[in-house]
């Protein structure tokens, strides 16, 4: 079954638009009519990029990231010490530069 771009289109401007007023009459941190618009927002998204896909050959430049709930906890914190490896590198590295700087000079 091939799906219309242009309905989907339709569908995902509406979304759009539903999305944005549930966020602006938002009623506190945890308000479901959000949460309800977002999802609505990235099935109507999916559904549009199909379409242009399908019938057009082409696709957006965007993509929806993977919610991968399980992995959330431990990741953040290998990265954040990855990062802290990579500073720890660059660092060492000027060190060492400014040290073999110091040499030549004198």
């Amino acid at each position: 079954m091939t799906a219309d771009p242009r309905a989907a289109l339709d569908r995902f401007i509406a979304a759009l638009e539903a999305h944005y007023n549930a966020v602006a009459a938002r009623r506190g941190e945890d308000d479901p009519s959000v949460d309800d618009a977002y999802y609505v927002l990235a099935d109507a998204f999916e559904v549009y990029d199909e379409a242009l896909g399908q019938v057009h050959g082409e696709a957006t430049p965007f993509y929806l990231a993977e919610d991968d709930d399980e992995d959330d906890d431990g990741d953040d914190e290998d990265d954040d010490e990855s990062l802290d490896d990579d500073t720890d590198d660059v660092l060492d590295d000027d060190v060492l530069s400014g040290e073999l700087e110091n040499d030549r000079a004198r």
